[in-house]
C-alpha cells in the first residue's frame, strides 16, 4: 500500500489558496487528456510536484477489469481539416477539443458531405466548440463551433488526424494515502481525463490537492485515500485491483465542479443515510452558504461505481452547480475564466469541514448517569444562573451528557440539538478532560 509522509512545499507560493489552485488549473489546462494515454501521465506528474508521494500505476491494455476491460491506449501527435488552399480551418493545435476524443488516425481528402457525416457543433451555442468522445466504439471526427462549421463551403477537405491505439499501452492512475492512527479509510476520488476543461475535471483535482495537503499536516484518525484516474474504467479498474483497501473504506467523496458559480450541491451516496451523508448535511447547514442536498441517482461521476451494489461503499459527490446544468458544461466556455480562486477557496474550505466533521465525529458513554453531575465546580459552568450567556455552550454540554449513553454519536447529538458540531466536538472535548464521557 504506497504510503506519504508530508508532502513537499508546492514549487509556487500564491496570496491565497485560490489563486494557487487556479495557478495549477493554468498549468494543466492546455495538456491533452483521456482515459489513457501521455495526457494523464503528464497531468500526474505535475501533480507530483505538490504531492511527491503520489504513486502512479499501470494497467495494460486488454486487462479485465469486473466486466469491463482496459482499452487500448490512446495519443494523438496533431489534427486538422484543410481547405482547398491548404489553410487549416479546423485546427487540433488551436485547441484540443477540435478532435473527438479517441479518434483513430485518417489522412485524405473528403467530399464536404463526408466531412459533415464526422463534424460536431452546437447549433444553439455558436461560438462554443463542443467535447465529445467515442471511446468504445471505433470513429473519428472534429467538434467546432456552428460559425465555423457554416463557413466551410469547399467542395473537398483534406483531414488528417495523426493519433495512435496501442494494443500494447496501458491506462494510468494515481495513488496517494495518508496514514492514520486506524487502518479505517476516507476515500477521495476525482477524475483526471477530460482535455482542456477546467470546471469539470480541473477544479475538482485541484482541490482534491490542497486537500491533502491540508490533511497531512493535521493529526488524523482515519487513513485517507487519494484516487485519480479517467472517469468510470479508472474507478473500475482501482475497484478490481484493491479489494483489500475496499473493506477499509467508511467513508467517501467525489470530488467535481468545484470551481464554477452557484450553490453548493451535495448528492448522497446509495445508502443515503451513511454518516458522510449525515456530515455533508450538518456541515452545509453550519457553512452559511447556498446549498442543496440531493438524493441517489445511478447517474453521474464515479460514486456509480463506488455505489454499485455489489461494492454499495458510503460515497457521496460534491460539486456546485452539477453537471449539465450549466451552460458552459462540455463546451470551451468551461475555461480558467470561468472558474474564480475565490469559488476554490471556499470550496476547499468547505471540503476540509466535512473532513473535520468525519474525524470529530465519536459515540461516547457518560461516567456519571444518574443525574446531572456537578458542572460549576469543574470549570464547565457559569458562575451565576438566570441569563443566556454561554446558551450555546451550556446547552450542548447537557446534550451531551444525555445522549452519551453509548448509543449516539456527535452526529446525533447534532441532529437533534440543532447545534453546531465543531461546539459538540468542544464540548466533548471538555467533558472527556473532565473525566465526564468516555468516547468507545
Amino acid at each position: 500500500m504506497p504510503t506519504a509522509a508530508l508532502p513537499a512545499t508546492p514549487p509556487q507560493t500564491l496570496a491565497t489558496p485560490g489563486a494557487a489552485m487556479h495557478a495549477l488549473m493554468a498549468r494543466l489546462y492546455p495538456i491533452c487528456r483521456s482515459i489513457t494515454g501521455n495526457g494523464v501521465r503528464e497531468t500526474l506528474a505535475v501533480v507530483q510536484e505538490h504531492l511527491p508521494e503520489l504513486q502512479v500505476h499501470e494497467v495494460p491494455s486488454g486487462t479485465p477489469a469486473l466486466d469491463w476491460t482496459v482499452p487500448s491506449e490512446w495519443n494523438i501527435r496533431d489534427a486538422w481539416v484543410k481547405n482547398a488552399a491548404g489553410e487549416r480551418v479546423i485546427d487540433f493545435q488551436k485547441h484540443n477539443l477540435h478532435v473527438l476524443q479517441y479518434s483513430t488516425p485518417v489522412r485524405g481528402w473528403f467530399s464536404r458531405a463526408e466531412l459533415e457525416e464526422h463534424l460536431f457543433s452546437l447549433p444553439q451555442q455558436p461560438d462554443l466548440i463542443p467535447y465529445r468522445t467515442s471511446y468504445y466504439q471505433p470513429n473519428w471526427g472534429f467538434c467546432l463551433n456552428q460559425n465555423q462549421r457554416e463557413q466551410l463551403q469547399d467542395e473537398y477537405y483534406e483531414v488528417c488526424i495523426d493519433s495512435t491505439l496501442d494494443e500494447a499501452g496501458s491506462l494510468t492512475y494515481g495513488e496517494l494515502v495518508l496514514p492514520g492512527t486506524t487502518e479505517e479509510e476516507v476515500l477521495l476520488s476525482c477524475h483526471c481525463c477530460h482535455p482542456s476543461l477546467a470546471n469539470d475535471n480541473l477544479s475538482g483535482l485541484a482541490v482534491a490537492v490542497f486537500l491533502m495537503q491540508e490533511l497531512a499536516r493535521q493529526p488524523r484518525r482515519y487513513t485517507y485515500r487519494l484516487v485519480l484516474g479517467p472517469g468510470t474504467i479508472g474507478s473500475i479498474v482501482w475497484l478490481s485491483r484493491n479489494p483489500e483497501a475496499v473493506q477499509h473504506i467508511r467513508h467517501g467523496l467525489v470530488l467535481t465542479l468545484l470551481g464554477g458559480p452557484g450553490a453548493f450541491t451535495y448528492k448522497q451516496s446509495r445508502r443515503a443515510t451513511a454518516e458522510v451523508d449525515r456530515a455533508a448535511w450538518l456541515v452545509l447547514r453550519e457553512f452559511g452558504a447556498p446549498h442543496e442536498i440531493r438524493p441517489w441517482l445511478p447517474y453521474g461521476y464515479d460514486e456509480r461505481q463506488y455505489c454499485s451494489p455489489g461494492f454499495n461503499l458510503p460515497v457521496g459527490c460534491l460539486s456546485r452547480t452539477p453537471f449539465g446544468e450549466f451552460a458552459e458544461y462540455h463546451t470551451s466556455a468551461d475555461n480558467l475564466d470561468f472558474v474564480r480562486p475565490e469559488q476554490l477557496t471556499e470550496s476547499l474550505q468547505l471540503a476540509e469541514a466535512l473532513c473535520a466533521a468525519l474525524e470529530a465525529n465519536r459515540t461516547y458513554r457518560n461516567l456519571s448517569p444518574y443525574g446531572e453531575p456537578q458542572l460549576g465546580r469543574r470549570g464547565l459552568y457559569k458562575g451565576v444562573g438566570g441569563g443566556q450567556e454561554g446558551a450555546d455552550w451550556q446547552m450542548a454540554l447537557l446534550w451531551l451528557l444525555n445522549l452519551a449513553d453509548g448509543s449516539h454519536s456527535l452526529l446525533d447529538v447534532a441532529e437533534q440539538s440543532g447545534l453546531a458540531l465543531p461546539l459538540l466536538h468542544r464540548a466533548a472535548r471538555a467533558l472527556e478532560t473532565a473525566a465526564l464521557l468516555q468516547p468507545l
